[in-house]
């Protein structure tokens, strides 16, 4: 977590802390089911920057370094 996301859960904590401790305890837990989806978010990333390169692979070739 980074220092907003703390000074946020402090303001959370003083409005309301049974909600701010729900948050913590789900946090790891949204992290985990998460997870799947940055993994499918790298692979696709991963095949259009292959395809990019490939349809970009003629110009390379005949010179073009933009």
């Amino acid at each position: 977590m980074n220092f907003l996301s703390f000074l946020l859960l402090c303001l959370l904590f003083v409005v309301s802390w049974p909600v701010a401790l729900l948050a913590l305890l789900l946090y790891p837990l949204m992290w985990l089911l998460l997870i799947p989806f940055r993994l499918l978010g790298l692979a696709v990333e991963g095949v259009v920057a292959f395809l990019g390169a490939l349809v970009l692979l003629p110009a390379r070739l005949l010179g073009y370094r933009g």
